[in-house]
């Protein structure tokens, strides 16, 4: 649905709704404690990740190909003592140097980036030598019942979440494109389907023989 009316137009709105609840912003401030300095991230939608930045992060290079995502996102951006540097493009094609960043973030973003391998080794590419890529994304249960239903109802998903997958393997996926996971928590979100709500909140280090 990339480029459609509901894609520029209705989903910003129902992304803003969805995500914007107490219980998740918990988790975002718990992922996002041990970040500091220049933060890349990936999937920075309506901003909804940024009042919950630690005061050592000073600049934040905010990446979405989605332009209303920016738009909405104006409010928390103005009221942020954080620099904010908006750049409307795919996680998959990443016009930053090698080695730029201490820090990538990426909160419920995976799931719908179409070619997900590219974007994870686009992150690296950006990292520094032992830099830190911090995610919290939902994906594939642990739980082979819940799965089937993840699988079944996928296609409807991917419809009515603007290419959001329920079955993807998150720590696999990271760990495939040459990150160290380091600390990995999976737990299912309180009062969310348990189809949608499984989720992986996981912190990975650039091997050090990457440059």
């Amino acid at each position: 649905m990339s480029g459609s009316f509901y894609s520029k137009f209705i989903f910003p709105y129902l992304c803003e709704l969805t995500m914007s609840g107490k219980s998740l912003s918990t988790f975002r401030l718990d992922t996002l404690q041990e970040t500091s300095g220049q933060v890349l991230e990936i999937g920075f939608g309506t901003g909804l990740n940024l009042p919950h930045y630690p005061d050592s992060v000073y600049e934040i290079d905010a990446v979405d190909v989605n332009p209303q995502m920016h738009h909405l996102a104006q409010k928390r951006i103005a009221n942020s003592k954080i620099i904010v540097t908006n750049y409307v493009l795919s996680g998959e094609q990443l016009p930053m140097d090698d080695a730029s960043y201490d820090y990538v973030t990426c909160t419920f973003t995976l799931c719908s980036i179409p070619d997900v391998k590219q974007a994870l080794s686009e992150i690296n590419r950006v990292l520094k030598p032992g830099g830190v890529f911090v995610f919290l994304e939902h994906g594939l249960s642990d739980v082979k019942s819940v799965q089937t239903w993840q699988h079944r109802l996928n296609p409807l998903q991917k419809r009515i979440g603007d290419g959001c997958h329920l079955n993807r393997k998150i720590d696999d996926l990271v760990q495939d494109s040459s990150f160290v996971l380091t600390s990995l928590n999976r737990f299912q979100l309180p009062s969310v389907p348990r189809f949608l709500g499984h989720c992986y909140q996981g912190i990975a280090t650039k091997s050090q023989s990457k440059v």
